[in-house]
């Protein structure tokens, strides 16, 4: 069986990753800090949680479920005390593109993460379409990347982003610079804040008069062919004359000339996840 030390995982995201690595050929050794998350996780899963130094002697993967903005702390801890040949796996591209992974030739670095249940999707079970995050019932794709380490390591690191994530269709091989700029640059820095400016947009039409079921039923209603035409997913599909017509007008109203070389030029990707990792250090 694979040695996995899952770090932080009394936290939400430790128990889930623990829940779906329980379901796998993994022999898991637990270790959180805090002892309500010790707690949840005895709940949760009938583990109990062991020391640091027991959880990662002889582990051959070392997971961390920690926020970013401790990513570093902890791995500076941790990665000097690893067997050489040891994996760490990081949930998140920040850190490891932001430099914060310490420099140690021997062990593997490796990145995933989740793309989360996609809107179009053949779900029927009705808990399946209830878990909008993923990683229950709903399938999703996920995103690799190696970092550094040998090449026979990628296939254990994907076998347990899989079974973290899991259900899981597509795993998707990047490098750690194209994570980060899928996140967060595509999805949080465009997908979050447009997400939140049409549930204004929905908040303001109901504050002139719209009822707020009607201006959500509208609105979502009109996202899923919009979304389905500008992505390719309704070939026969196309924007009306006027819908064109109010595109053509609303872009210099809403979005700057150079708003996506802002967002995703290397210098400002690097500067966002450098912000998560160290959010009190920044301009």
């Amino acid at each position: 069986m694979t040695r996995i030390a899952l770090l932080g995982a009394g936290g939400k995201m430790g128990v889930r990753l623990a829940t779906n690595l329980q379901k796998g050929r993994f022999d898991i050794a637990p270790v959180e800090v805090a002892e309500a998350g010790r707690a949840r996780l005895k709940a949760a899963t009938g583990l109990d949680c062991m020391e640091e130094g027991q959880a990662i002697s002889r582990a051959d993967v070392v997971l961390l479920a920690v926020p970013d903005r401790a990513i570093g702390e902890v791995a500076h801890k941790i990665v000097p005390k690893l067997d050489p040949g040891t994996a760490v796996i990081v949930l998140d591209a920040a850190a490891p593109h932001a430099g914060e992974m310490p420099e140690r030739a021997d062990v593997t670095y490796f990145v995933t993460h989740p793309c989360h249940p996609p809107l179009f999707n053949d779900e029927t079970d009705p808990e399946a379409k209830a878990d909008h995050f993923g990683g229950i019932r709903a399938k999703q794709h996920i995103v690799c990347a190696l970092m550094q380490g040998p090449e026979e390591h990628y296939a254990l690191c994907e076998e347990v982003a899989r079974a973290i994530y899991a259900p899981v269709m597509r795993a998707h091989r990047c490098t750690v610079e194209q994570i980060a700029i899928l996140e967060p640059a595509l999805s949080e820095t465009v997908g979050a804040t447009m997400a939140l400016a049409l549930r204004e947009a929905a908040d303001e039409a109901v504050r002139r008069g719209v009822p707020e079921q009607a201006a959500h039923d509208f609105l979502l209603g009109h996202l899923n062919i919009e979304l389905a035409i500008a992505f390719g997913l309704f070939p026969e599909g196309k924007f009306s004359d006027g819908a064109l017509h109010a595109i053509a007008q609303a872009r210099p109203l809403i979005f700057r000339e150079d708003w996506l070389e802002r967002v995703f030029a290397p210098e400002s990707v690097l500067k966002s996840v450098k912000d998560i990792c160290h959010p009190d250090q920044t301009a």
